[in-house]
């Protein structure tokens, strides 16, 4: 059963694929401090945040729906900075590519909620993930 968004596998997942950004770019150059690497840190951090807010506002099925659609947006906006960072070679091609499907697999998450906000509006104790399907799994380890 779904209590609370920090329950959903959509947010645990945007949060490890934001934290997991956020190391990455610790080691991009301090010239791209105040873009790129504001920019997607920014842009990641939010899709978590707002589902975080859309599973407040699910009292209200447009307010539900909204707010999933800005985190479905933010996660748009934080692949296209991926790809500039797969530009600049900021990112390796393997980081980038599990980045990128990960972000994909979120998104494919949000719209299938989106698509049936009636689901997720329910009463806490009727509401649970079960046949939606997205992987949660675990990145590795950061060293």
């Amino acid at each position: 059963m779904v209590e609370s968004f920090r329950d959903l596998d959509v947010y645990r997942d945007a949060f490890l694929a934001a934290r997991r950004l956020y190391e990455l770019s610790k080691e991009w150059p301090k010239v791209e401090r105040y873009a790129l690497t504001d920019q997607i840190r920014r842009s990641s951090r939010s899709v978590s945040a707002n589902i975080a807010e859309a599973w407040r506002k699910r009292r209200y099925p447009k307010h539900f729906v909204s707010k999933l659609t800005d985190a479905d947006s933010e996660a748009a906006e934080t692949r296209a900075w991926l790809d500039f960072a797969l530009d600049h070679e900021y990112l390796g091609r393997d980081a980038y590519d599990r980045l990128d499907d990960r972000y994909d697999k979120i998104q494919g998450s949000l719209i299938n909620m989106i698509n049936d906000p009636k689901r997720w509006c329910s009463p806490a104790d009727r509401v649970s993930e079960k046949g939606v399907e997205y992987p949660s799994e675990e990145w590795p380890p950061l060293q």
